[in-house]
């Protein structure tokens, strides 16, 4: 892994976005108002938890394969490791997805979005990494769709990722965008990371070799877990 990674090193300015980017309209209504009160760790919330015993239930990482039917869209392969702020990897933790399906609208009765739901595609999954740090799912590409964030506003496409990491206090939630998506440049959510470097790290890399001829493309996608590599997180 690449010798940037320092132990306990703290992200530079830029490289996590703001509680308030006004920008990103919503923001405005959930960013605090007054400086955050730190409160010490207590023992559970750096120990844990463990999904040792899979108390979370079993992996699904094969969205396609759900339902009865196949989704609708282009399947992709996604693939990466969990690792911490030394680049040493993580594993056993437990790594979730959500996602909207191939026209841009999720499988939740609050998603009122003018797009078809598909009957075959739920958009969730989840698996526990493996000793190298390891995860894969096969899913179908997402789309983009609109947003009252500003008029005539669309999300590019996304995947959503949760990652516990050695404790609850580590746990990251953000999004993986796509290679040459002409949205980005118009997203607030992704643009809320002002550093450009770090901007970078939520895009996924398309792999010749992680694709599937004749059946699905693979994407790569690493999620680092603080310091100065850290995945920048979701600015909610």
């Amino acid at each position: 892994m690449p010798n940037e990674f320092l132990p306990f090193a703290r992200p530079r300015a830029g490289t996590q976005p703001p509680y308030l980017y006004r920008d990103y309209q919503s923001t405005q209504q959930r960013a605090p108002k007054r400086a955050p009160i730190r409160f010490e760790h207590t023992l559970s919330e750096i120990t844990g938890p463990s999904f040792v015993a899979h108390w979370a239930g079993p992996d699904a990482t094969d969205l396609t394969r759900q339902h009865k039917g196949e989704p609708l869209g282009e399947r992709i392969i996604v693939e990466g490791r969990v690792l911490d702020e030394d680049g040493r990897p993580i594993a056993g933790t437990l790594l979730e997805l959500w996602q909207c399906n191939a026209a841009g609208r999720y499988h939740h009765p609050v998603d009122q979005h003018d797009a078809p739901l598909d009957p075959n595609f739920t958009g969730a999954g989840q698996v526990v990494t493996g000793p190298d740090g390891s995860y894969r799912f096969l899913t179908i590409k997402p789309g983009a769709y609109p947003w009252r964030n500003t008029p005539n506003a669309w999300r590019p496409a996304h995947i959503h990722f949760g990652v516990f990491g050695p404790g609850f206090v580590t746990r990251l939630v953000t999004q993986m965008y796509f290679p040459g998506d002409p949205l980005l440049a118009y997203d607030p959510i992704y643009q809320s990371t002002a550093d450009r470097e770090a901007r970078e790290r939520l895009i996924c890399q398309y792999d010749p070799d992680l694709s599937e001829a004749e059946w699905a493309l693979g994407y790569r996608f690493d999620l680092v877990l603080r310091g100065r590599l850290a995945t920048p997180a979701d600015p909610v």
